[in-house]
């Protein structure tokens, strides 16, 4: 685990999982045959050393006659199962009345399919494991919740036209991410432009960042760097970031213009 919030919270499931079952007379390689895991599964759960899943924790509250105690787990279970990071921005995205990104080396993580971010944390260095892979798209896909919530946010986007161009786990997987693209430009509250190559003047040339407006009217910025994330909240840096965003916006095609540039993106892939 990354951050102790979490494994402290697993600990505790996997201490209140062990409880239950030695008070139902089982042995850890028992409780595994009922619930259809392996006996070193229920040990490293038990030990806080893996995340269950949902069905996991619902077979073992039935197994063990726990009378729903050990189910109420799953939502403390899923948020631990996020990095500290992706908690701690979902937590941002969710008090945010605007959300404006800038994304300048692959489609922005809210606008990718599950296909595209696995493919993308496969190529990370070091290399992670299925586990972690795992985890971190299952985080980044939680987040998409942002776009159905209610009241809606406005939400914008502006993508490199080499993000829609570099084949990031191949033809196919390029090809679903476009058409994902476009049906998320179709929501009234979202709107994704693309910034053509041959701009020959660029306020975003520093890197990727983006903005957010959250209810009580502060700004906070986000930029990602190659080994840090950093949240903005000086007002001053804040208003520059919103400065740019909004020049790099009017350099963009607009949102119209932008569709149709995917779709032509689209039709030399083919």
């Amino acid at each position: 685990m990354e951050d102790e919030e979490a494994a402290a919270v697993l600990r505790a499931v996997g201490r209140q999982i062990r409880m239950w079952r030695e008070a139902a007379g089982l042995r850890q390689v028992e409780l595994g045959a009922a619930i259809g895991y392996g006996e070193e599964m229920v040990s490293s759960v038990e030990r806080g050393r893996r995340i269950p899943k949902p069905e996991f924790l619902d077979k073992t509250d039935e197994v063990t006659g726990a009378g729903g105690k050990i189910s109420a787990m799953k939502e403390d279970v899923e948020r631990a199962r996020y990095p500290k990071k992706v908690r701690d921005l979902a937590k941002l995205e969710d008090e945010a009345v605007e959300l404006g990104a800038y994304a300048a080396l692959h489609i922005h993580g809210l606008l990718q399919t599950p296909e595209y971010a696995e493919a993308l944390y496969a190529m990370r260095r070091p290399a992670y494991t299925e586990g972690e892979i795992e985890r971190h798209v299952a985080a980044r896909m939680a987040r998409k919740t942002v776009f159905e919530r209610v009241p809606r946010p406005l939400i914008t986007f502006v993508q490199e036209e080499v993000t829609l161009r570099r084949p990031i786990g191949g033809a196919l997987v390029l090809r679903q991410q476009l058409e994902h693209l476009l049906e998320i430009s179709e929501l009234r509250h979202v709107e994704i432009q693309v910034m053509p190559t041959d701009r020959d003047d660029h306020a975003g040339i520093m890197g990727s960042f983006r903005l957010l407006k959250l209810q009580d009217g502060k700004t906070l910025g986000h930029s990602e760097g190659q080994l840090h994330d950093r949240v903005i909240s000086d007002p001053r840096e804040a208003h520059i970031l919103e400065m740019r965003y909004g020049i790099i916006r009017a350099q963009a095609l607009t949102p119209r213009e932008s569709r149709a540039f995917i779709e032509k993106v689209m039709g030399e892939e083919t």
